[in-house]
């Protein structure tokens, strides 16, 4: 017995066929979308709208003592922003602005270890350790839980190459 795998479209579940272009959509941010990034497919002509559907957006950071000393993260529409600005427009404030710099790489940073149930299962080039292979073997649900609340990616045991990383049975 053989098996057939037919490709669709997410959007409309419209059969692609083998020689149709398919645009592959990541959804980085959405209200619904709650175990971070995921990939969708489509046919180019159901995604040529969304460059028109597109918003001038403006995503700031409010650093106050709301949050807990996090910062908390808005998005609102560009004219929006821009009329909070009753000085000097918006776009000469933007250009004479104090530039922000991303906070510099401690050298000599702590390494992970990966054999702690808090790293378990990250992604990683190193090799995997037995300790770090137990405990995601003994403790998937624990693991999965942590990543999915972390936006990265799970682990599935029947997924061939996570089976041969981490030690689970092989599927047939």
């Amino acid at each position: 017995m053989g098996k057939k795998t037919i490709r669709v479209s997410d959007f409309s579940g419209t059969v692609l066929q083998d020689d149709d272009e398919v645009v592959r959509v990541v959804v980085l941010e959405h209200p619904d979308l709650v175990a971070g990034p995921v990939q969708l497919e489509a046919t180019p002509l159901e995604v040529e709208s969304i460059d028109d559907a597109a918003l001038d957006v403006a995503v700031v950071e409010i650093h106050d003592r709301h949050g807990g000393g996090e910062p908390r993260r808005v998005v609102l529409t560009a004219s929006e922003f821009d009329a909070m600005a009753t000085d000097v427009p918006m776009a000469q404030l933007l250009k004479t602005a104090e530039r922000v710099r991303p906070p510099r790489a401690r050298k000599g940073a702590e390494r992970l270890d990966y054999g702690t149930i808090e790293h378990a299962g990250k992604p990683h080039r190193g090799r995997v350790t037995e300790e770090e292979a137990r405990l995601v073997r003994e403790r998937l649900d624990e693991v999965n839980k942590r990543l999915a609340d972390a936006g990265i990616r799970q682990i599935d045991p029947a997924d061939p190459e996570h089976a041969a990383r981490y030690g689970f049975p092989a599927t047939s």
